[in-house]
């Protein structure tokens, strides 16, 4: 890389076969992420130009003697160049959350700062800031998890659809498109629905199903049963029981003359495909036919 892309890339300078050379760079991607996080974040208030006009006075008073103005130009720039990187590093290290991900059939389990451990189903994301953890034991969910809970002060669980409050407990949230399922399994788990306050005691589970609340029988299930590779599914639409089997299995599921709004009790395996299938079909009294990676689900004419 030459020695002045850097700057001539902050100033929107490069030409673009100097472009080009420089995003083939090694340092390219780690300047673009950091730029992109300091153009996220607010700063102190910072006049780059009276900056510049500073260092460039006080080289003067240090040196009477006469110099080309292009060579001191070139190295303001490369310094400007690199207080922005340094700038930039310093607040996006400190402002960084953590952020767990799985993938389609994979699961993980997170162990929180204050000990608090959550298990995080297939295609779900997790995320929280661990600088401020002391004060705000806050977590951002996308997708599905079971959390044990550390005893201390309010845990919160922020998904698309509602916010999730215990103090200590263990409970289930699942916040999938169309679909958002609290279920608690010890203690006592606080649960905000456009703008509503439910409180679920043990064994009881708050669901809405595109949009409207849902009501549900008490259970007696110590854990959610996806821990134990199994998914376990109470008179929920067929769209949804699909579509995680695509996620357990990492299959692309297609349909065919079935109506996805049927009701599905039942359950399947999140590790033996042949037995999941039947195990859907059979009760839905669809036919499927699985080839490679695809699996697709059909009514009573032949596709």
């Amino acid at each position: 890389m030459q020695e002045n892309h850097l700057a001539k890339w902050l100033n929107n300078d490069l030409t673009e076969a100097e472009l080009a050379e420089f995003k083939k760079s090694a340092e390219y991607a780690s300047y673009e992420r950091i730029i992109t996080a300091s153009n996220q974040l607010e700063a102190p208030d910072f006049n780059a130009e009276e900056a510049l006009i500073a260092i460039k006075n006080q080289r003067t008073l240090k040196d009477a003697k006469v110099v080309q103005l292009h060579p001191f130009k070139k190295f303001i720039r490369i310094a400007a160049a690199a207080a922005v990187i340094m700038f930039g590093s310093y607040f996006y290290l400190n402002n960084l959350d953590e952020n767990i991900v799985t993938e389609y059939a994979e699961n993980k389990e997170v162990v929180l700062p204050d000990n608090s451990k959550v298990q995080l189903n297939a295609d779900s994301e997790l995320s929280f800031s661990e600088r401020k953890w002391s004060k705000e034991r806050n977590v951002e969910l996308k997708g599905e998890a079971f959390f044990k809970v550390a005893k201390g002060k309010r845990f919160t669980v922020a998904t698309a659809d509602g916010i999730v409050a215990v103090l200590g407990t263990q409970f289930n949230v699942e916040n999938r498109p169309g679909f958002f399922e609290v279920t608690c399994f010890e203690g006592l788990v606080s649960v905000t629905f456009d703008g509503k306050e439910t409180k679920l005691p043990a064994g009881a589970s708050f669901i809405v199903i595109d949009g409207k609340i849902t009501k549900t029988s008490a259970s007696k299930m110590q854990q959610p049963s996806w821990v134990t590779n199994e998914s376990t599914f109470k008179s929920v639409p067929l769209k949804f029981v699909l579509s995680e089997f695509e996620r357990q299995h990492n299959v692309t599921v297609e349909i065919q003359d079935i109506d996805t709004e049927q009701l599905f009790t039942g359950t399947f395996s999140n590790t033996d495909t042949d037995v999941a299938l039947k195990s859907i079909s059979a009760p839905s009294q669809i036919k499927f036919k699985f080839e490679g990676s695809k699996v697709l689900f059909y009514g009573d004419k032949n596709p």
